[in-house]
């Protein structure tokens, strides 16, 4: 199933441009922090304290505002989401330019984090709903999240480079402007597309509150994603580390940008192929080639030997996020399939946190090759999870939605192939 289909599929692109705008801002938000608080304060550790306040943030609360937009609708979250964000942005860069102290910047940056709306977990919730309403097929889906997680690579590449460059040409502060304005008109164009929007499963009287979270397949699907997300935060550091030991600084954007290239490469292609092995063994495959070549990155002697390396580490990404997305959609009821996908993603967001944190702690003690081992290890405790506990990721009813996108019609074989694995 090509990606012709499937954006021809009618209403796609009533949502799907609007959610670009929106979801653009999410990789403009540390960065612009960065900028901001370094210019008004002088210090790259304040700068990336604010910073990494503001992710936690996202991270913990985006699957809050996930569960919410199950039961009530994604306008009815996304409305005050993106008030709250604009009032917050505007917030931090009224006190980082007042000189405020630090404490001051912590308070504004965490509900500007708390508050980025998770366009990127709504936009494949209703993929599912528009596709499981007109009977697609499950390759149909697995290209669906081949694109949206090619989507959120390009976002990632282009975001940083937008807040970047409006920082550097005009000031500081547009930086951080620029977000929350793309945020605001992105997300209200978003939250206008009503006909597209998944259907509201608001809980029952009396019914207890069940979170996606209390499904064993998607805790671990979230603790492999956290080692996913220390391959990005890892990367981030120890690349620019590396490069200013060459004496090349500005090599660092080349040599990101082919980790990442080889991530979006990956995320097209994989799109493209109908596969028939169960998702749980692809998930397996992916993980372990993510490991295999995040494991020469700390021996690598120059760029560019470090940049094959990175392409090679970078090819596995995007498989494993798709079919971790897949993966996810079978294991939760309706109800909470937009919580579901904001878990990974703010798993995601910790483990970049944890993995910059880790290896600029690492790279101040031991060098710069010492960073890269952060993505080994945060990998390689991902790997072990899934394999000791590969039985959680079966669906756990005999009908689902789509039982990941393994090209075989009933579902009784989907069932069995998945056992196989």
């Amino acid at each position: 199933m090509g990606y012709g289909a499937l954006l021809r599929t009618p209403g796609a692109w009533t949502f799907l441009a609007p959610a670009f705008a929106a979801r653009l801002p999410y990789a403009m938000l540390s960065l612009g922090i960065v900028l901001l608080v370094l210019d008004t304060h002088g210090s790259y550790g304040t700068a990336g304290t604010v910073a990494a306040v503001s992710a936690v943030a996202q991270a913990l609360v985006g699957p809050q505002t996930g569960r919410l937009a199950d039961r009530y609708g994604q306008a009815a979250v996304l409305v005050p989401t993106v008030a709250v964000h604009a009032v917050s942005v505007g917030a931090l860069i009224a006190l980082a330019l007042g000189h405020a102290p630090v404490w001051a910047l912590l308070l504004a940056a965490a509900p500007a984090g708390a508050s980025v709306p998770q366009i990127g977990a709504m936009v494949r919730a209703r993929w599912v709903a528009k596709l499981s309403a007109e009977g697609a097929p499950p390759a149909k889906l697995n290209t669906a999240f081949a694109f949206e997680s090619v989507t959120d690579e390009f976002t990632f590449v282009i975001g940083p480079v937008l807040a970047g460059a409006i920082a550097t040409s005009v000031n500081p502060a547009t930086g951080l402007v620029a977000e929350a304005a793309l945020t605001v008109v992105g997300g209200l164009a978003f939250a206008t597309q009503r006909r597209t929007s998944p259907a509201r499963h608001p809980r029952q009287p009396g019914a207890a509150r069940v979170s996606a979270l209390s499904s064993p397949g998607v805790r671990l699907l979230a603790g492999a994603f956290l080692g996913v997300g220390s391959v990005f935060g890892a990367m981030q550091v120890s690349v620019t580390a590396f490069t200013e030991s060459v004496g090349q600084p500005g090599a660092n954007g080349t040599v990101y940008g082919i980790f990442a290239g080889g991530s979006m490469l990956a995320g097209v292609l994989y799109g493209m192929v109908a596969w028939r092995r169960a998702a749980r063994q692809r998930m397996l495959a992916s993980y372990a080639l993510l490991v295999l070549g995040c494991s020469t990155l700390w021996a690598m002697p120059d760029l560019v030997a470090l940049s094959v390396a990175g392409l090679v580490c970078g090819l596995a990404i995007a498989p494993t996020l798709i079919t971790g997305y897949t993966l996810v959609e079978t294991l939760v009821a309706d109800g909470a399939k937009t919580e579901a996908f904001t878990w990974l993603t703010g798993a995601i967001g910790l483990g970049l946190a944890a993995g910059s944190t880790v290896a600029g702690r690492l790279i101040d003690g031991h060098g710069p090759s010492a960073g890269f081992l952060v993505p080994v290890a945060g990998a390689g405790l991902g790997l072990v999870a899934l394999v000791a506990l590969r039985h959680l990721l079966v669906a756990p009813t005999a009908v689902s939605s789509v039982v990941a996108g393994t090209g075989e019609r009933a579902v009784a074989r989907q069932l069995v192939g998945a056992a196989k694995g």
